[in-house]
């Protein structure tokens, strides 16, 4: 979406589709997907190269403590019987986290595309319903959703369905909204940059007036919340319900 306001554009971009091989299509939240799969890759393959059990090097003491937070997150929240759990949320945790911040280099951040945060959530929901079969078994799963009494089964039915939901929109709701905020600011600080400098006088405030002098700065601080902190902070709490939910279905809470 194009939106000008008084000369001062600022773009939302959508997502771009790229025709290949006639009608199979590849969007830009897919190219942005893979390059970020490439960097989480790249940087393992970086941090785990040359292990040492003795003089390790700050690459190595960096690795090991991310193994070790990963470790102590999961297993803190799900129990010890979900070890084998570290590896798939430390990967989600990873991918949330860079999928954020890219688009501090320019690129469009999949997570403010709604269709990543959907695969995600569809991927933990079917881990979750998996879960509570093992634990309960089919016909324990089906009778949960007729408890505490049977007329309850469509409002039980509608709770399970929201979960997935309301994983993914929250997510992609905070991001979205970061790039909003953030896109609305620039085009407000252009807009009165060039208000304050058009009132020069002359050959130089018309030069000065198209030069969005006040867009240096403001956004940036914007950007330590919106990009960094929301960024995170969003990545952290998507796995954090994750964990729980999971451990919830195997009763674990």
């Amino acid at each position: 979406m194009d939106l000008d306001i008084s000369g001062a554009r600022v773009f939302f971009e959508l997502p771009v589709d790229l025709p290949i091989l006639g009608k199979l299509q590849i969007s830009e939240t897919i190219v942005v997907s893979w390059l970020v799969l490439i960097l989480i890759t790249g940087l393992c393959i970086w941090l785990t190269h040359d292990l040492k059990e003795e003089n390790i090097s700050k690459r190595q003491a960096v690795a090991e403590l991310l193994v070790e937070t990963a470790n102590n997150f999961v297993i803190g929240n799900m129990g010890e019987k979900f070890r084998y759990m570290i590896p798939f949320v430390a990967a989600l945790f990873a991918t949330s986290v860079v999928s954020n911040l890219i688009s501090l280099i320019g690129l469009r951040s999949p997570t403010a595309d709604l269709s990543t945060e959907a695969a995600w959530a569809v991927v933990v929901f079917i881990m979750i319903t998996s879960q509570k079969i093992k634990t309960n078994g089919v016909g324990g799963y089906l009778k949960d959703f007729t408890t505490p009494i049977p007329v309850m089964t469509p409002f039980n039915i509608l709770s399970e369905i929201a979960t997935p939901i309301s994983m993914a929109c929250r997510h992609f709701g905070n991001i979205l909204s970061g790039v909003v905020i953030n896109g609305l600011v620039y085009a407000a600080l252009a807009l009165a940059s060039s208000a304050l400098l058009g009132l020069i006088p002359g050959v130089v405030g018309d030069v000065l007036s198209k030069i969005p002098i006040l867009d240096v700065g403001v956004p940036a601080i914007l950007s330590v919340y919106f990009d960094w902190f929301s960024g995170i902070m969003q990545a952290f709490i998507f796995c954090m319900l994750t964990t729980l939910y999971i451990a919830n279905a195997a009763g674990e809470t």
